[in-house]
């Protein structure tokens, strides 16, 4: 899992017969300060999530199969949003 902030929306003029209705969205990982951590990768939007909010990614395969519901177990992505994120704190329990 990784926490991202949704920097874009994907426009795509054809998609893979798997993601037909479903929106893909640039995602920044970020840490818990907000601050960039990575590079940027495409997540396909499980959450209703718009650009600025700050998302869970889940970057297993299977995961993203499962949640989207594939038959023959074939999609040509491995990242998903599974949650929009409200409020993070950092610091010790």
């Amino acid at each position: 899992m990784k926490l991202c902030r949704v920097i874009g929306n994907v426009v795509a003029s054809a998609k893979h017969p798997a993601l037909v209705g479903h929106k893909v969205l640039m995602c920044q990982p970020i840490d818990g300060n907000g601050a960039d951590a990575g590079d940027v990768l495409l997540a396909v939007d499980h959450a209703q999530a718009g650009v600025g909010d700050r998302v869970i990614i889940n970057q297993e395969g299977n995961g993203s199969r499962q949640m989207l519901g594939t038959i023959d177990g074939k999609l040509p992505i491995r990242s998903i949003i599974v949650g929009v994120v409200d409020d993070v704190s950092v610091g010790s329990a």
